[in-house]
């Protein structure tokens, strides 16, 4: 597996938990399927924490690519920079 820094452990968890973001985002910057998002959860979240997002997320067409609107195509918000990755621009 791959070796990850706090802060990305952190971003993935945040990405994970964000209805609009896609696994397939996940898997494009960290390099993890959505079954090993799945296991990275389970490993770095409190019990009742993994519960309650596997509740959430199932069956949430915005988690996947495939299944989201014609129209969007896009793994960021209209505010991110696409050079620096996850940071929000200014204004």
């Amino acid at each position: 597996m791959i070796t990850l820094t706090e802060k990305d452990k952190d971003r993935i968890i945040e990405m994970a938990w964000e209805d609009r973001t896609p696994f397939e985002a996940i898997e494009f910057q960290f390099g993890l399927s959505e079954k090993e998002v799945i296991e990275f959860m389970r490993q770095n979240s409190k019990a009742s924490s993994f519960r309650m997002w596997r509740k959430r997320m199932n069956g949430r067409n915005t988690k996947h690519q495939l299944l989201r609107e014609k129209g969007i195509n896009r793994f960021k918000c209209s505010m991110q920079r696409a050079i620096s990755l996850n940071k929000i621009s200014k204004r």
